[in-house]
């Protein structure tokens, strides 16, 4: 069978699934499948990383982290323990990303009943409990340990990613051949597409004016994860100045920026949240940035609705 008609084969039967877990709607797409059962499977291993890795409820894996937080190390699993690694790892290296900032982000509240403008002296308080080098990491036990009382690990900006890769493993070993996994609006896509010969997916990015899905341009990529980051969803307006929800760990205050979103492809979807945050950070495109072969490419989306991309060329 030739590829067109692989295409075509795949494209007539399509599975989709609708589950609700992480905090947000979730969609799975399965092209060339004629039944249920490798989503269903799917929405239960999300459901099973949830359990493992949520801090929205008081029992999981990072919550017994949280809540030994001064007083002991804390044994976990393998997974759980190599994304607080990665998640550690990436926090010291002080881009913007920081899995401990929970302390100030909690006390801004952005986006939630009771959002308010914190004093200067509260957030210096909050601030002592976010340096990511008071996490104690020990590979052999496969321990945590947060060694200020207070502290909080928190992987919700890493931890979508981290299980869209691992729906990702379990479609390839199931023998899925083209796929579609929407956490959210993290996008990790599965092969090549069936709607074109080229095999090229279709991604939009969203406009940061209009509703949830209205984009401002789109770019044609191969199999890859598109993630975001923007100031336009969550925000607090108080005495007419906007503060929005993307706190930074280096000053305890939504980072400043000309942004108003990024949207990065990677060929992992962790990789595609963690580098979203280091060019949201940066406020523009980093030089030599996508040499790095896992990166395919960046748009970047200001706030005067101009648009620059990173590695795809002019629009």
């Amino acid at each position: 069978m030739d590829k067109k008609a692989i295409i075509k084969d795949l494209a007539l039967t399509q599975r989709i699934g609708h589950h609700h877990a992480l905090g947000t709607a979730i969609t799975l797409q399965i092209y060339g499948m004629k039944d249920d059962y490798v989503i269903n499977k799917s929405f239960e291993l999300i459901d099973h990383y949830e359990d493992l890795l949520t801090v929205n409820r008081d029992v999981s894996e990072v919550m017994d982290v949280n809540h030994a937080a001064g007083k002991e190390a804390v044994q976990v699993t393998p997974g759980t323990y190599g994304l607080i690694k990665l998640a550690v790892e990436k926090s010291r290296e002080n881009f913007g990303f920081n899995a401990l900032i929970g302390p100030v982000v909690k006390l801004w509240h952005i986006g939630f009943k009771g959002a308010h403008v914190p004093t200067d002296d509260q957030i210096k308080e909050k601030m002592a409990l976010i340096d990511p080098a008071n996490a104690t990491l020990n590979d052999q036990d496969q321990t945590v340990f947060l060694t200020k009382k207070g502290m909080e690990l928190d992987l919700g900006g890493i931890a979508k990613g981290w299980i869209a890769d691992r729906i990702k493993d379990y479609w390839l070993a199931c023998g899925v051949k083209s796929g579609i996994i929407n956490l959210g609006g993290n996008i990790l896509l599965v092969g090549d597409s069936p709607k074109r010969p080229s095999g090229n997916w279709a991604i939009g990015v969203q406009d940061p004016k209009a509703s949830r899905g209205g984009n401002i341009t789109s770019v044609m990529v191969q199999e890859c994860s598109a993630v975001t980051s923007g100031t336009y969803e969550r925000y607090l307006v108080v005495d007419g100045k906007k503060y929005h929800h993307l706190i930074d760990p280096r000053t305890g205050y939504p980072v400043q920026t000309d942004l108003a979103g990024v949207t990065t492809f990677t060929k992992k979807s962790v990789d595609a949240e963690i580098e979203c945050k280091r060019l949201f950070f940066a406020g523009h495109p980093i030089p030599g940035w996508h040499d790095n072969v896992n990166r395919i490419g960046a748009v970047f989306v200001y706030a005067d609705e101009h648009v620059e991309y990173d590695n795809f060329g002019d629009r």
